[in-house]
């Protein structure tokens, strides 16, 4: 590692990734760091676990006719499931429901967002559990409530009205077949980073900054932040001096949620359908109970992806390791029955809460906090440059907003560079 250097991009997510090719291509001194063992952040690839490629974090391509990824995906040859997505199937509790059900479920979620989207755009930042109590109560209430926390990693009461409606949501959402992860690491190319080297400080006190790690201290003119929120916000990446109070109030403003996945191998086909079906699953009976989604077959394997996020999740995770696998295992039994368990040969289950150098899913902003996400595009020292999917404008918390915010950020580093000439 060099002493010395022009720029200093802190990680190696789809963010600092997309940094590094603009510092690359302007043709800048640059060093890339990341605290873990590998690059990618929340951009990974398993091919080992099912036997076919599987993503451990972001795997669709959100607004996928406007997502760069997506001729990106072409030109590197991955491929991308576009078209319709196949009808998925509703089990509540431990039947699935008729069409008439799916319908008027599938017609309760919608009329529930659609609210949400009302009152975040009329500049209401409440929570989406208010908005939810000032429509009155509804017999699918349970399965709007899962989507929330599939789409914010957080429960309703901590997911901010204003910020929801901030979100470009479109029905263009392709799932990266060969792997989203896989095709991050495809698009940065040749990987010149430091792994394995946590930046604990960034002392910005001297004309230069320095920044800190566990192999020595870096002079750079300008630094690219990529970490997550939650980094910051623990503390765990510091700022000498420290940072402004409303800077750091952003960052507390805009915590990780729950989201994790669970992989289930099974010995044969336990399921009886085609390819890549979708199941969601969650019991009207017992409302405080975790929902799940599951993808079935992916890539035709004898395997279940399932997708578990929220509150409820996140207790159930605290009870032991085994708790989120157990109770995936235990929606399959519902739905295909309880012969599926004797079939299971290797499972996985995802911790993206408990990595350390991330600390959970994606963000998003609390009730009443919606106006600090801008904040942290707000320069208070210009040799700094926040970049992730915290920062993906109306992108956030998808991998392609964290690599158009990279891009940003570089470019903005660029032009500090050229102003201290």
């Amino acid at each position: 590692m060099t002493s010395e250097t022009d720029v200093v991009v802190i990680g190696a997510g789809a963010a600092g990734l997309a940094a590094r090719a603009r510092l690359r291509a302007a043709g800048v001194p640059f060093e890339i760091i990341e605290a873990a063992p590998m690059a990618g952040g929340r951009a990974a690839t398993d091919t080992t676990t099912l036997g076919v490629p599987f993503d451990l974090g972001c795997h669709w391509l959100h607004d996928a006719r406007d997502n760069p990824f997506t001729a990106l995906a072409d030109a590197h040859g991955f491929r991308v499931g576009r078209g319709a997505v196949p009808r998925r199937r509703l089990l509540l509790g431990d039947r699935f429901s008729t069409d008439a059900e799916k319908d008027a479920a599938d017609a309760e979620v919608d009329a529930v967002f659609d609210a949400i989207y009302a009152a975040g755009r009329a500049g209401r930042d409440i929570s989406a559990a208010e908005v939810i109590s000032e429509r009155g109560a509804g017999r699918y209430d349970v399965l709007a409530r899962h989507w929330l926390e599939l789409m914010s990693a957080a429960g309703p009461a901590d997911i901010s009205a204003v910020d929801f409606a901030l979100y470009r949501d479109t029905d263009d959402n392709w799932p990266v077949l060969d792997g989203y992860g896989a095709l991050v690491l495809a698009v940065a190319g040749d990987l010149k980073v430091t792994l394995g080297c946590p930046v604990r400080r960034i002392d910005r006190r001297g004309r230069r900054l320095s920044i800190e790690t566990e192999r020595g201290a870096i002079a750079c003119r300008a630094v690219v932040v990529t970490v997550s929120t939650a980094v910051i916000a623990a503390g765990r990446l510091a700022f000498d001096p420290a940072l402004p109070p409303d800077v750091a109030e952003a960052f507390a403003a805009l915590p990780l949620g729950f989201a994790e996945k669970v992989a289930l191998l099974f010995d044969r086909d336990v399921f009886g359908v085609p390819d890549r079906i979708g199941l969601d699953a969650v019991d009207p009976s017992r409302p405080q109970r975790a929902g799940a989604s599951a993808m079935l077959r992916p890539g035709g394997a004898p395997a279940a992806l399932v997708h578990v996020a929220g509150p409820e999740a996140q207790a159930m995770a605290g009870e032991g390791p085994d708790a989120l696998a157990d109770f995936a295992l235990g929606v399959l039994a519902s739905a295909f029955g309880e012969d599926v368990r004797r079939h299971v040969v290797r499972r996985l289950t995802t911790d993206w809460a408990g990595m350390p150098f991330i600390g959970g899913a994606y963000s998003c902003a609390l009730p009443g906090k919606a106006h600090l996400r801008a904040k942290l595009h707000e320069p208070f020292d210009p040799r700094i440059v926040f970049a992730g999917e915290a920062l993906g404008g109306p992108a956030f918390s998808t991998c392609h907003g964290a690599h158009i915010s990279g891009i940003a950020a570089a470019e903005t580093a660029l032009a500090q560079l050229e102003q201290a000439a």
